[in-house]
């Protein structure tokens, strides 16, 4: 019989916490879940992917991260009891659908996803509905309560007020990883007074949404994710340690399709290699694994996956320019002929990297991705579209930025001294302005 995990705890459990100070847990429903194996599998998954190669206080977990936003949402639950359109009944459903809205996440899970097609929010939904220790949890609180928590991360659920606490443009989750990235890479971009923006924050039927005396608040923060993007998320070096593991995984899997012998057998990712991963098989990964195979392939005959995680491990990254693609790109053929000529395989050593941000968007009918928009509710109880009333919001608003690097080993090309002419030809291109 599945165990019972309704109720309180008899006394009050307390995570420590450098962003929160404490981290209040009461209920047995949340406290069982913090216990599953799926979960605790995220404190060796890094928050930050490979930032850690750039700022060397990125190694906090998805676990950390986790923790934060069910805090956060907890306290928006504390502002929001007693006032209209909040339902006491929902309480533990925000709760969580915060706590596991990153639970499907997997090892450097970016560069991971892109090599082996897989996206963390379907693993997210498996691990919710399937034959793991967090779904018998949810479903001791009711049949249909682990459907009810995926939707809501999802953002199928019916319940837009609870969906937009967790994921919006002004969520728990944005919330936490900018104060918690901020805090442990040392930097000064992710802070805003988050404890002002909770205060002024109110439930509608459909969004959570802003008292217009708090429009300083949120402009701040809204400044502030969109400085940490461009100076951390997207930074050029963190980027260039992506690329180098991206290409890890893609001869990797080239290899294993080619029927070549591994000194080291990587056993954890045949099944992604196949393209049919189990959910035993993902739940059986993480950075620890990942890091394990790289380490050992340092050894391996294979020259392209040798040097690659050779330059991994020892943060031997590639150089970078910026490039305009419609400069470069036109030399793209020729650059890859030269790569090759100079014996450096252009599929792995010659990489175009792009990052696009909308710090902050409206609502325009008909895109693919509907972006809720903030709304600050006036005094006379209306509510205004934030970038209508904000000076600076407005300024950013619907504006995307994109940028675009070319990675190449820039230590291996100077040494070739040998193909002095094609060096020079490749440089030539590389730094051609239009």
């Amino acid at each position: 019989m599945t165990e019972s995990y309704q109720g309180m705890l008899d006394e009050e459990k307390v995570f420590k916490d450098p962003v929160h100070r404490y981290i209040h847990v009461r209920d047995k429903v949340i406290w069982a879940l913090i216990g599953t194996k799926e979960f605790q599998r995220l404190r060796r998954v890094r928050q930050l992917g490979t930032s850690y190669m750039t700022f060397h206080g990125a190694e906090h977990t998805r676990f950390t991260h986790s923790l934060g936003v069910y805090e956060i949402t907890r306290r928006m639950i504390n502002v929001f009891q007693g006032r209209p359109h909040w339902n006491e009944e929902d309480r533990l459903l925000a709760l969580a659908a915060a706590l596991l809205h990153d639970i499907g996440h997997g090892p450097f899970s970016h560069s991971f996803e892109k090599v082996f097609h897989s996206d963390h929010e379907d693993w997210t939904r498996a691990i919710i509905l399937g034959d793991t220790e967090v779904n018998e949890v949810l479903t001791s609180v009711s049949p249909t309560f682990a459907k009810d928590v995926a939707e809501v991360i999802e953002k199928t659920s019916p319940n837009k007020l609870v969906t937009s606490m967790i994921s919006s443009q002004i969520d728990a989750d944005r919330m936490d990883y900018l104060q918690r990235d901020a805090y442990n890479i040392g930097v000064s971009y992710g802070h805003f007074d988050m404890e002002r923006i909770l205060r002024v924050m109110r439930p509608t039927e459909d969004q959570v949404v802003i008292k217009r005396s708090g429009m300083h608040a949120v402009e701040d923060y809204i400044m502030s994710r969109y400085q940490m993007y461009w100076q951390v998320y997207f930074h050029p070096v963190t980027r260039s340690a992506e690329v180098i593991l991206s290409k890890i995984f893609q001869r990797a899997k080239w290899l294993y399709k080619k029927g070549y012998e591994f000194g080291q057998a990587p056993v954890h990712l045949f099944s992604f290699f196949d393209g049919k991963p189990t959910l035993k098989d993902y739940l059986r990964l993480d950075e620890a694994v990942v890091l394990y195979y790289f380490q050992i392939w340092q050894e391996e005959q294979d020259e392209i996956l040798k040097d690659l995680c050779v330059r991994f491990m020892n943060r031997r990254l590639f150089k970078y320019v910026e490039v305009n693609p419609n400069i470069q790109m036109g030399d793209w053929a020729r650059l890859r002929e030269l790569f090759a000529t100079a014996g450096l395989d252009p599929d792995y050593y010659l990489v175009v990297d792009s990052s696009s941000d909308l710090p902050y968007d409206f609502y325009r009918p008909g895109e693919e991705e509907e972006r809720v928009p903030i709304h600050l509710i006036l005094p006379n109880g209306k509510l205004r579209e934030l970038s209508r009333q904000s000076d600076v919001v407005e300024s950013i608003s619907g504006k995307k930025r994109t940028d675009h690097k070319l990675y190449y080993p820039g230590d291996w090309l100077d040494a070739m001294d040998e193909f002095e002419e094609e060096k020079r030809e490749i440089h030539m291109l590389l730094n051609k302005e239009g």
